[in-house]
């Protein structure tokens, strides 16, 4: 089967009706992932088949309980975002999300702005920098595997809108981490996910900053 037939196939399965548009920018961005790999060591993933599970369909799988969430225009800033993952996906996806990528390894910014560019992406952009020294206001903050959920809450509070929401992607349920939340977070929901052609527990911590 072709990869454009198992991606639209495996978003299909996540509730997704791909676009000729979207599917072309997806496909793109994979075989951007692998080309560039080869130099500046994106991801330990080296063949189509795995990037398309583990990183296509893997970020496609927040899509819908991020349009749940946030069906209006927003601001994302994805934090350690890597070879820009999830934000890029979103970005291919969701035209009325401003989405940055952050990432503290000046290469993997640069990555994603020339994705941004080669694709035709207006609303997406690479940063270099650390989350910590970063100033601005996101309405929602992501993460895919990036630190433990304290770490990651502490390290971007600063960032989060009023009404704002983090949305963290992990393996299974972090109840550990959870437990060791800041005072800055209110888990409000714990979603599990199933990632088609991926074999392994998925989940989405979705948080918030306490009312008052």
């Amino acid at each position: 089967m072709s990869q454009e037939r198992l991606l639209r196939d495996g978003a299909e399965k996540l509730g997704i009706e791909l676009t000729a548009r979207q599917t072309e920018r997806l496909l793109a961005y994979g075989a951007l992932i692998l080309k560039w790999n080869k130099v500046y060591n994106l991801t330990a993933l080296r063949d189509p088949a795995t990037v398309l599970t583990h990183h296509l369909l893997d970020s496609l799988s927040v899509i819908q309980p991020l349009q749940r969430e946030r069906s209006t225009e927003a601001k994302l800033l994805d934090v350690g975002a890597g070879a820009g993952l999830p934000g890029v996906v979103i970005a291919i996806l969701r035209d009325d999300i401003d989405v940055t990528c952050l990432d503290a390894v000046a290469k993997k910014a640069a990555f994603v702005q020339q994705v941004a560019s080669e694709l035709g992406l207006r609303n997406l952009r690479g940063l270099h920098a650390r989350v910590e020294s970063l100033t601005g206001s996101y309405d929602v903050i992501s993460s895919r595997a990036f630190a433990s959920l304290p770490d990651f809450i502490t390290g971007s509070a600063h960032l989060l809108a009023p009404g704002g929401i983090w949305l963290a992607m992990k393996g299974r349920a972090p109840d550990d981490e959870i437990a060791q939340l800041p005072v800055d977070a209110a888990v409000f929901h714990v979603e599990q996910l199933s990632v088609p052609g991926l074999d392994a527990e998925r989940c989405v911590v979705w948080m918030r900053k306490p009312a008052g």
